[in-house]
């Protein structure tokens, strides 16, 4: 039986706690779900925390009900969107420094989205390379930008 990933995760919501209204768009290979509520603050969490803790969660019951559904990503008062266009101008910015000196440019360290974020921005630039290594210590990873070879 297909999966209502907005329904399921209106309902996960309203289970802990949260009146609030999920709208499905194409994103990328899956879907987006917009949250929309009215403490989109606490569903966000510190530094996205909460809401990649709810996405990996609600990906997780859509998968046990249909493994073939798409991915979804979770969104809420637009806090996904904005990283994204943060993210997309510091990692041009940074391709543009790699350009200008021919240096190696290490971005901070990252959980798995926002790398994510980083090397689609960058996946066609035919002049940079992007690479994940870990960072000693913590369960992220930073980003080496490097001349493409």
């Amino acid at each position: 039986m297909p999966v209502n990933a907005p329904a399921l995760t209106e309902e996960f919501l309203r289970l802990l706690g949260f009146d609030a209204t999920v709208v499905a768009h194409p994103f990328d290979d899956g879907l987006l779900l917009e949250v929309q509520c009215e403490d989109a603050g606490r569903l966000i969490g510190s530094q996205g925390q909460v809401l990649g803790q709810l996405q990996y969660l609600i990906n997780r019951m859509i998968y046990q009900a249909d493994p073939d559904h798409p991915k979804v990503a979770i969104d809420a008062g637009g806090y996904r969107t904005k990283i994204r266009e943060e993210l997309t101008a510091r990692a041009r910015a940074a391709a543009e420094k790699v350009r200008r000196w021919g240096d190696v440019v290490e971005l901070e360290p990252m959980n798995a989205f926002e790398r994510y974020l980083i090397h689609q921005a960058l996946k066609d630039d035919p002049t940079v390379e992007t690479h994940s290594v870990e960072v000693e210590g913590t369960s992220k990873k930073a980003i080496l930008l490097r001349p493409r070879r």
